[in-house]
C-alpha cells in the first residue's frame, strides 16, 4: 500500500520537474515511487476482481475468472 506522504513525494516531483527539472536522483526516486505506486493500483484493482460475480440471466451467479483460466 502506498501512503499519503508517498503521494504527495510524487506530486513534489511532478511539480519540480516541470519548474525547474530533478537531478539524477530524484529521477531515481520518482522512477520507484511511481511504480510503488502502479503496483499498488494493480493490487486493488485485482483484489476487487477476485470478489466479484457475474449474475446470468437465469439468476445463478458465476465467479469472474482470469483470462486465460
Amino acid at each position: 500500500m502506498i501512503t499519503d506522504e508517498q503521494v504527495q513525494r510524487i506530486n513534489a516531483l511532478a511539480r519540480k520537474s516541470r519548474a525547474e527539472g530533478l537531478t539524477e536522483e530524484e529521477k531515481a526516486e520518482q522512477a520507484a515511487l511511481r511504480r510503488a505506486y502502479i503496483d499498488a493500483v494493480k493490487a486493488s484493482l485485482e483484489s476487487h476482481l477476485e470478489n466479484t460475480y457475474i449474475q446470468e440471466p437465469n439468476g445463478s451467479k458465476t465467479k469472474l475468472k482470469k483470462k486465460g483460466e
